[in-house]
């Protein structure tokens, strides 16, 4: 089928001109006025290709005729080409302000009609299908986009559902309260949220942020291989004890490693450096491997001083518990250890927050 091109003129003569000069190239639809072109628009702007258009037309004008085309989208999906025999500035801007694609003047120049046509309706044909292409490309990308952010949600909920598995698995081994994990985990990101915003060095952002906090209920997931006798010891552990108890963290390490291909990279990460490094400190005197400063993960940082918080504010079968402004003076005082000056900034610019998750969770239990 051949292309089709529209001539809008109330001259017959004008557009006889104008078929003469374009049936070669093009089928040739007309319109005596706006209302007629709006009608044959109508039915056959699929395979209209340019648009020839009087401005002085009885019933609806040009202008009229391009106001209607604007509101329904169409300046941009057909070229208009503006015919008249006025070189007035104000015309042509007022054109313009519609977004015609060129001007044809009178009386008509054979050659100059046949170029201007088939110059901007190859470039609208073109331009039209390009965006088309694009749209369609944009289609399937939303598509994949779905599908991978719905495959991404069904991973984050196995990761996380493995990993609340694990750490209920710890919480009845240990006896300890079903509200250990997720007072470790909101602590974690009390914390984390602090350090995010104020120590941009540490280049956390929300999504690692979650994954830490998930990966935190598995920092004593190593438990499960120490004995009962060592792990519900009710009173202080002989130095041998000691020595095997501080064991949990690498074989938390040897369990996670066993189950690594369930899971995805950065949760298997981080839950591997927290169950590692939890104990380590920053001056080096922490275990299992002594690291100090900066080389101890930042999850593991995070998670070293919420797990401290819990241990001191809550009852062990070892301890009672300590109120929470003098676990809190531990923990500045490095009675627990020490940590990170940017850290323990942190904690103190949080400390109400960590109390008020506290009292939240004893109003639970």
């Amino acid at each position: 089928m051949r292309e089709k091109v529209l001539i809008v003129e109330d001259m017959e003569i004008n557009r006889e001109i104008l078929v003469n000069i374009l049936e070669d190239e093009y089928a040739i639809l007309q319109a005596k006025d706006g209302i007629e072109a709006l009608e044959v628009i109508d039915r056959e702007q699929d395979d209209i290709v340019a648009i020839l258009l009087d401005l002085v037309m009885p019933n609806k004008d040009g202008f009229e005729v391009m106001q209607e085309l604007k509101d329904r989208g169409l300046m941009k999906k057909i070229p208009v080409l503006v015919i008249s025999a006025s070189n007035q500035p104000s015309t042509e801007a007022k054109c313009l302000e519609f977004g015609v694609a060129d001007f044809i003047g009178k009386p008509f120049d054979s050659s100059i009609v046949k170029k201007r046509v088939r110059n901007v309706a190859y470039y609208y044909v073109y331009k039209n299908d390009l965006e088309e292409r694009v749209e369609e490309q944009t289609s399937k990308l939303r598509k994949q986009n779905k599908m991978l952010k719905e495959q991404a949600d069904k991973l984050r909920e196995v990761n996380e559902s493995i990993i609340d598995m694990l750490g209920a698995v710890v919480e009845y081994r240990s006896l300890e309260s079903g509200q250990h994990i997720q007072r470790v985990k909101g602590y974690t990101r009390i914390l984390g949220t602090y350090v995010m915003h104020e120590y941009p060095e540490y280049n956390l952002t929300e999504s690692e942020l979650d994954v830490i906090v998930a990966a935190s209920a598995l920092h004593d997931v190593g438990k499960v291989a120490i004995p009962d006798c060592i792990l519900l010891k009710p009173g202080r552990l002989t130095d041998e004890e000691f020595k095997e108890m501080k064991e949990h963290t690498t074989r938390g390490c040897k369990i996670l490693e066993n189950i690594k291909e369930l899971w995805e990279g950065h949760y298997g990460k981080a839950s591997y450096d927290i169950c590692r490094y939890h104990h380590e400190r920053y001056d080096g005197r922490g275990y299992p491997d002594g690291i100090a400063g900066e080389d101890i993960p930042i999850s593991a940082q995070l998670v070293a001083i919420a797990d401290v918080y819990d241990a001191l504010t809550n009852d062990r079968c070892y301890k009672k518990a300590f109120e929470p402004d003098e676990a809190c003076d531990m923990i500045v005082r490095g009675d627990c250890g020490k940590f990170s000056a940017k850290i323990l900034d942190a904690f103190k610019k949080t400390r109400e927050d960590f109390e008020s998750l506290l009292v939240e969770s004893r109003k639970r239990a």
